[in-house]
């Protein structure tokens, strides 16, 4: 029986015999009657597919935009942020495990009653340029964030997905107009990490970090560095030469992994190794590799790609000083790549 906690979702099929084919992301799901999808927030019922989370909120914030982290789209503004409960990975190191991965523990689906009307208010009111659908992945609460989105756009709000990247090609396709950047994980360049450590493959999300760049959105790529799992310099470089593929201008975050979820027996990511993987970055091509999760190493500031001018200071997620004028550099004048860098 239909409840106002359900609402019927997008895309997906139904077979003859009522089983539901999702087209959501790229698990492609297929649900039996009563069943839910791998999500944990997406249940068949009578040849409908329904969403669990419309309007749901497990978790709000007001966070700084380098928090996401995107360097370059509108560098010291604050972003409105939401999500719920589910994910489509199982991530062996996820940091909110406690949300993503409930409905699939206990089949729980909490949170508290926001509307998009709502989100679009709060976002208003504490005067944020932006609402970011994170914390958990965006996908699999794609009807709110969608609905969200376009009443955001209305009003001169952008809006940003922090995503594992497995979205399928035609919900990302629906949501472009309204989606102004992304910040993609990138977690490995090795199917079988993903397979093992995710439960998901590589290749879907190299496509759609191509397809992101080519409709045009915003991207900032991060990889969580993982000691012993990801960390190889052979990996590393072959991360950095395919995002330079796509794109150079495209921000590389390489992060700080502390132990985790099921990762506990490991150690955090030493500073020294993501200086190398920076320095592999820079050696590849790449305009922008910054440091994550390790302040006060020298990771974290802008320079000019062409003349090495220091542009903008952090520290965390705060900023320092920003000397970008008319989002080129002072000196030489180069154009910083990104959206208002200032």
């Amino acid at each position: 029986m239909l409840t106002s906690e359900k609402k019927e979702a997008m895309f997906y099929e139904t077979t003859q015999n009522s089983t539901i084919k999702c087209g959501l992301c790229r698990q492609s799901c297929i649900i039996l009657e009563g069943k839910r999808g791998l999500c944990g927030v997406r249940i068949s019922e009578s040849g409908k597919l329904y969403t669990l989370v419309y309007g749901k909120a497990a978790a709000t914030g007001l966070d700084p935009i380098e928090k996401k982290p995107l360097f370059h789209f509108h560098p010291g503004s604050s972003t409105y942020s939401i999500s719920t409960v589910g994910c489509n990975f199982r991530c062996k190191n996820c940091q909110n495990y406690e949300i993503s991965q409930i409905p699939k523990e206990n089949g729980r689906i909490v949170g508290e009653e926001l509307p998009p009307k709502e989100v679009v208010s709060a976002t208003k009111r504490y005067n944020c340029k932006s609402i970011a659908y994170t914390y958990t992945e965006p996908t699999i609460f794609f009807e709110y964030a969608y609905d969200t989105a376009r009443l955001a756009k209305n009003e001169g709000i952008n809006n940003i997905f922090v995503t594992n990247g497995y979205i399928s090609e035609e919900p990302l396709m629906v949501i472009e107009p309204y989606l102004d950047a992304a910040n993609i994980d990138l977690k490995s360049f090795s199917d079988d990490f993903y397979k093992k450590n995710c439960g998901a493959r590589l290749e879907p999300i190299l496509d759609n970090i191509r397809l992101y760049k080519k409709l045009g959105i915003w991207i900032e790529i991060t990889t969580l560095i993982i000691p012993t799992l990801n960390d190889s310099k052979e990996e590393l470089q072959s991360i950095a030469k395919f995002i330079r593929d796509v794109g150079e201008e495209i921000p590389w975050h390489v992060s700080a992994f502390s132990p985790m979820h099921e990762l506990l027996s490991l150690s955090r990511t030493p500073a020294p190794v993501l200086k190398l993987a920076r320095d592999i970055g820079v050696e590849e091509g790449l305009r922008y590799v910054y440091m994550g999760n390790v302040p006060a190493e020298g990771g974290e500031d802008t320079y000019c790609y062409n003349c090495g001018e220091k542009l903008i200071r952090r520290y965390g997620y705060e900023i320092l000083s920003n000397r970008v004028k008319d989002s080129k550099c002072p000196i030489c004048k180069s154009k910083i790549d990104g959206i208002r860098m200032g």
